[in-house]
């Protein structure tokens, strides 16, 4: 790739797109994520899809929010339908900040930018702080939507690794100090404190102080992804990084997953200069986030009991986390392990040295089962022995059987390597390889 635009095809080779040559640098980094490219064929109804962290929005009361939103758009149906203002509703804005309190953050509603999903708030504080070359500091693995965005913008990942108290305090400086010694820039420390996606860990409350701590004396930003963090399955809750150290956390919320995902709308909580900018960022990307949506949300929050709501919720994850977790004890062969989340959607699977989870997957898909493979976790290779189940949408019956299959899987593969021995996929490195774009 030459400095302003991606590289022509090898000799032999066609473009495909005729405005390959057009295109900005920063398009090269911009590829489809694995967890995408798996929902055309996972949404099948013959499949059982562990795959996906879709919400279960079955214990929803939708002839009451049916109601609601008929009389919002009776109401105040020119105001609903209207533009709004980049910055959000000001009674959605206070809403929010009831919200955060239950994790201990103190905030005010001017401090709070609405976003069409926690999703566009990530893209753009990474696009506020990241030239290309500069790094990220996240957890290994990491949230794939989040490495989405930091290659779109060319910043470097680095990972540092986890245990199951979440990330590793000795890892983060060894981590800093390496990229100093480099004289590279790191931009901020991207972390998914609680129910982590896709670890399913969560930070140790001893362990986040230091954490600040560390971020402080680099001065280094945190950016703080949260949007599990009131889906705890036993109701506790715990300290938000922001809560610690407001000045120097940008904080994602989100109602995706206490809510209704559809409706895409989250939240940036940053500091207040960083704040001005992101309505800035806000109103270039999108003028206004839908104003709609956001009253929709807003009467939900005023008129529903939100609290029990989310109880709710939490049962019914717990419920199916229990059903995955007893179907990987009655089914997984030996030599695989994982962890037990406390809250969240995901279980990480590691499964027997010399099995690809991303080879086999299209061997699993065509047993009828999907997962996510956590090549699709790492911005740098790694992951090939790992998977992320999502015991969120489907029943606990159908939990099981997919898991079911899925040991099916794992145990045909690992007869195929005690015979054959263990076969990875070939790469081809550099220019050789060829894009979407040509053949």
């Amino acid at each position: 790739m030459t400095e302003n635009r991606p590289a022509k095809p090898p000799a032999g080779r066609h473009n495909l797109d005729p405005h390959l040559d057009r295109y900005a640098a920063r398009t090269a980094g911009m590829t489809a994520s694995e967890i995408r490219a798996l929902f055309a064929v996972a949404s099948r109804p013959e499949v059982v899809s562990l795959a996906g962290g879709m919400p279960n929005l079955a214990a929803l009361p939708l002839e009451t929010l049916s109601s609601q939103v008929g009389e919002i758009i009776a109401e105040e149906g020119l105001v609903a339908l209207q533009y709004g203002s980049a910055h959000g509703l000001p009674m959605l804005r206070d809403q929010i900040c009831e919200v955060m309190a239950l994790e201990g953050i103190k905030a005010h509603p001017d401090d709070v930018v609405v976003t069409v999903g926690s999703q566009m708030g990530l893209d753009m504080v990474t696009r506020l702080f990241c030239d290309p070359g500069d790094v990220v500091i996240a957890e290994g693995p990491s949230y794939v939507g989040a490495l989405g965005s930091f290659a779109a913008y060319q910043a470097k990942v680095v990972h540092v690794a986890m245990d199951d108290q979440g990330l590793v305090p000795d890892g983060l400086r060894e981590a800093l100090r390496q990229a100093e010694e480099a004289g590279q820039r790191v931009k901020f420390l991207y972390t998914i404190p609680n129910f982590h996606n896709p670890a399913g860990v969560t930070l140790a409350v001893e362990r986040r102080a230091e954490i600040v701590e560390i971020c402080r004396e680099h001065g280094v930003l945190i950016v703080e992804d949260n949007p599990y963090g009131l889906l705890g399955f036993d109701g506790q809750t715990y300290p938000a990084l922001r809560s610690i150290d407001p000045d120097n956390v940008v904080y994602l919320g989100s109602f995706s997953k206490t809510f209704a995902s559809g409706l895409r709308v989250g939240w940036v909580l940053a500091p207040h200069a960083v704040r001005e900018k992101l309505v800035l960022a806000a109103e270039s990307a999108t003028l206004c986030p839908p104003t709609f949506n956001q009253m929709i949300v807003s009467r939900y929050l005023a008129t529903h009991d939100w609290k029990g709501q989310i109880k709710t919720f939490r049962e019914n994850y717990r419920e199916r986390r229990d059903a995955m977790l007893s179907a990987l004890n009655q089914y997984l062969p030996p030599g695989c392990s994982w962890n037990t989340p406390d809250g969240g959607f995901y279980v990480w699977i590691t499964v027997p040295e010399g099995v690809d989870t991303k080879a086999m997957l299209p061997r699993a898909v065509t047993a009828r089962v999907a997962y996510a493979s956590g090549t699709g976790f790492y911005a740098d290779g790694f992951g090939s022995r790992q998977m992320r189940l999502s015991y969120c949408y489907p029943t606990p019956e159908r939990i099981r059987e997919g898991v079911r299959r899925l040991a099916a899987v794992l145990e045909s593969e690992m007869d195929l390597g005690r015979t054959f021995g263990s076969v990875k996929a070939r790469t081809i490195p550099g220019s050789e390889t060829p894009s979407p774009d040509t053949v």
